[in-house]
């Protein structure tokens, strides 16, 4: 998760094979922006768009082609999500996280975290 200027705010380590929503399901109860950016992944009613207006936040999240019902989504709002994206090219900027380095998901973690930080204070 990230601020609106890309900045690092939360970090959730999951198996290689799991969904973006498992992601989702442990990091939006705790987030306090009032709208969320994310890729068609998050195209879900039941875990992500409806727990998200119940709070009184805003998704921008385009739907998925094969939904029978099209959502409608700020498309120019959609553009900023490319910070997310920034933020994962300059955390492989480090190359123990590029390559991940780490064998154990704690210490990759920890890694992740302490990147972060010098993320932040640059």
């Amino acid at each position: 998760m990230v601020d609106a200027l890309g900045n690092p705010l939360a970090f959730l380590l999951t198996a290689g094979q799991a969904h973006d929503l498992e992601g989702a399901d442990a990091l939006l109860p705790q987030m306090q922006a009032d709208t969320l950016l994310a890729d068609k992944a998050f195209d879900a009613d039941l875990r992500v768009i409806e727990p998200l207006l119940a709070a009184g936040k805003t998704p921008v999240i385009p739907p998925k082609s094969n939904r029978k019902l099209q959502r409608a989504y700020d498309k120019e709002l959609y553009k900023a999500r490319h910070l997310m994206e920034n933020l994962y090219c300059k955390l492989k900027q480090y190359r123990a996280i590029a390559t991940r380095y780490d064998k154990t998901a704690r210490n990759f973690l920890a890694a992740v975290h302490l990147a972060a930080a010098v993320i932040w204070l640059n």
